[in-house]
């Protein structure tokens, strides 16, 4: 048996599970938030009991060494030399990474460089990755990277139509995110449905804050809706995905913008918040939208709208599709949200939904479609910490 914890930072937070492995069973899970504030939260579940405690957290350093001491404390660990393995989810791979990595010099050297498509993430997954290397120094450590399951991608897919050395002199192409995710419920569809992943074409929807769709052929990724950056692709909570690039010049214009303004507009003041006015949370704006609010309504529309546009492309892309999994925040709990897609397209994908079963299925596998359905259609949990957990045992060699 072996303990790997797998980790999950942000600019202000760290997401944790430790795993006893290969059992892959949680022996605790928890979150440092508000990192740098002058209060931060820090929370541990202990025998499925949540323990909260209000403290100054002001780095990652203070963070990890929270965890860590809490892990003794709670007696999930005798010491701390029982873990063995730590495995990083880091956003921004760019088309250096295929695969997770053993962390090297040479590996944390090509994660910086890439910042500049990162900025919000990889800084803060370096910084979180040397606290527990100071914490933990006789461990190994893994970088499993969102970009990686998307390098399987044509060139047709994730070139975009600008000048050419923009992308072999700069980088810019699509990289898409929420990888580790799409390559976790791809693989569960499969076994659920006891098919071989190799042979099966699937589109997976993942909806949360941060949203992205993908094309699954064969069991690769052949086309994911975020771009360069995870602004890309279907409307967020807060993000506007795709637009015509003249509204920022426009835009600029008219506000007197600079270019970092700009950027706060598209990924903080856009998406849901920002067509709505209300707020970037689809329970917000479900509320108003029962409500009959106009904007609540316009807003719903408009990302599901959002979500159809793509979702039949890669059906057509796909030639054929076996199974459309929702998974992540929106995608296993909203079931409003799920229905409103599903009727839009079920004549012309040939689905045909119990309905009634799906506004049961919140948080849970379910396979929502009748035996009738020309594709099947599943809500599945996310497992990004297993992932991660497996890749960290698999690369260490543990």
């Amino acid at each position: 048996m072996t303990k790997v914890i797998s980790v999950n930072s942000g600019s202000s937070s760290l997401k944790f599970q430790l795993f006893e492995m290969p059992q892959e069973t949680v022996l605790t899970s928890g979150q440092a938030e508000r990192i740098g504030q002058e209060m931060g939260q820090f929370t541990i579940k202990v025998n499925g009991e949540k323990h909260v405690s209000q403290t100054p957290i002001p780095d990652h350093q203070k963070a990890v060494d929270l965890l860590l001491q809490a892990l003794v404390e709670y007696k999930i660990v005798d010491s701390l030399d029982e873990i063995k393995g730590a495995g990083h989810r880091v956003v921004q791979g760019g088309s250096y990474f295929d695969d997770s990595a053993v962390v090297t010099e040479d590996v944390v050297a090509k994660v910086a460089e890439l910042a500049d498509l990162a900025p919000l993430h990889n800084p803060a997954h370096l910084v979180c990755y040397e606290a527990f290397r100071k914490a933990l120094p006789s461990i190994g450590h893994v970088f499993v990277f969102d970009t990686a399951f998307h390098q399987t991608m044509p060139a047709e897919d994730y070139l975009f139509p600008v000048p050419y050395d923009w992308y072999t002199q700069y980088g810019v192409r699509r990289y898409g995110a929420h990888g580790t995710s799409h390559y976790y419920v791809s693989r569960r569809c499969a076994e659920l449905m006891d098919r071989d992943i190799n042979g099966m074409n699937i589109i997976t929807c993942h909806l949360g804050n941060g949203a992205s769709l993908t094309a699954i052929k064969n069991g690769k990724s052949v086309n994911t809706s975020m771009g360069l950056a995870p602004l890309g692709g279907i409307m967020m909570g807060t993000r506007s995905g795709d637009i015509d690039p003249t509204v920022v010049f426009y835009m600029a214009k008219k506000l007197n913008a600079s270019w970092d303004e700009m950027d706060t507009y598209l990924n903080k003041r856009s998406g849901m918040l920002g067509v709505s006015g209300i707020s970037s949370d689809a329970r917000d704006i479900q509320h108003a939208y029962e409500n009959n609010d106009e904007r609540a309504v316009l807003t719903v529309n408009l990302y599901v709208n959002r979500i159809i546009n793509v979702l039949g492309g890669y059906h057509a892309e796909l030639g054929h599709v076996d199974a459309i999994v929702f998974t992540a925040g929106l995608g296993e709990n909203d079931v409003d949200m799920r229905e409103r897609v599903l009727r839009k397209c079920e004549e012309a994908l040939g689905l045909s939904i119990d309905y009634d079963l799906n506004r049961s299925a919140r948080g849970k596998e379910v396979c929502i479609s009748n035996a009738d359905s020309r594709i099947a259609v599943y809500v599945i949990p996310t497992n990004e910490e297993l992932v991660i957990a497996r890749d960290t045992v698999r690369l260490l060699g543990l």
